[in-house]
């Protein structure tokens, strides 16, 4: 799990890749929480989700934003860490050029951005979304979305409460020509703390359906 540097809008990005399993694995980025309250590349949530993926032989990239650890720049509200995620994928297809699909995961703010990034990147085959805050950011854009994907909620998050996020899977439910997965886990909060393996086991079960035969 290489540490790497590559270049972002604003300067160089720090991250921690895993290469794939062959010429042409899938790939996937990893989007962290809010910079602001601690989110990093080494969070919890998202160092379980980059491990889940590279264990399926995915080229998987998770880095930090701008700003943060060894990362340069500074936070700019969403913007900015959209076009980082833009310059992270590019880098991951650069040295993946046969990457037979491309998938992102992000968690609470990252996972906004990650959905902010499947408008920008008809590319991207599919989404994991972890706690996104739908009572906190506007997800209108997402109109329609562009792929499937699933979507993870703790029903004792007490950041980001449940019932918003169930009201944002059902409206994408109702779009015509992708399938949204919604998960409930009773009893997890926010960051998953005591239930990080039932975390990744709806994550690979959700991922066990959609890549049979790919």
């Amino acid at each position: 799990m290489p540490e790497i540097i590559f270049n972002g809008p604003e300067g160089r990005l720090e991250g921690r890749y895993h290469p794939g399993a062959t010429d042409d694995a899938p790939i996937a980025i990893i989007l962290h929480p809010h910079p602001q309250f601690g989110g990093a590349m080494n969070s919890k949530v998202v160092y379980n989700l980059f491990h889940v993926f590279a264990k399926r032989g995915f080229a998987v990239l998770r880095f930090n934003f701008r700003g943060v650890g060894n990362s340069q720049g500074e936070f700019d509200d969403g913007l900015g860490e959209l076009s980082d995620a833009a310059s992270a994928l590019d880098y991951l297809q650069t040295i993946n050029p046969n990457a037979k699909s491309c998938w992102v995961a992000g968690f609470s703010f990252g996972a906004w951005i990650g959905m902010q990034l499947l408008m920008r990147r008809p590319e991207i085959h599919g989404f994991i979304s972890v706690a996104p805050p739908a009572n906190l950011y506007d997800f209108s854009f997402l109109a329609p979305c562009p792929s499937s994907g699933l979507i993870v909620q703790g029903d004792k998050d007490e950041i980001v409460p449940s019932p918003g996020v169930e009201k944002l899977a059902e409206k994408l439910q109702a779009q015509r020509a992708i399938t949204i997965d919604y998960e409930e886990i009773k009893g997890a909060n926010h960051f998953f703390e005591d239930d990080l393996e039932e975390l990744v086991a709806r994550v690979n079960g959700y991922l066990d359906k959609r890549l049979i035969g790919e």
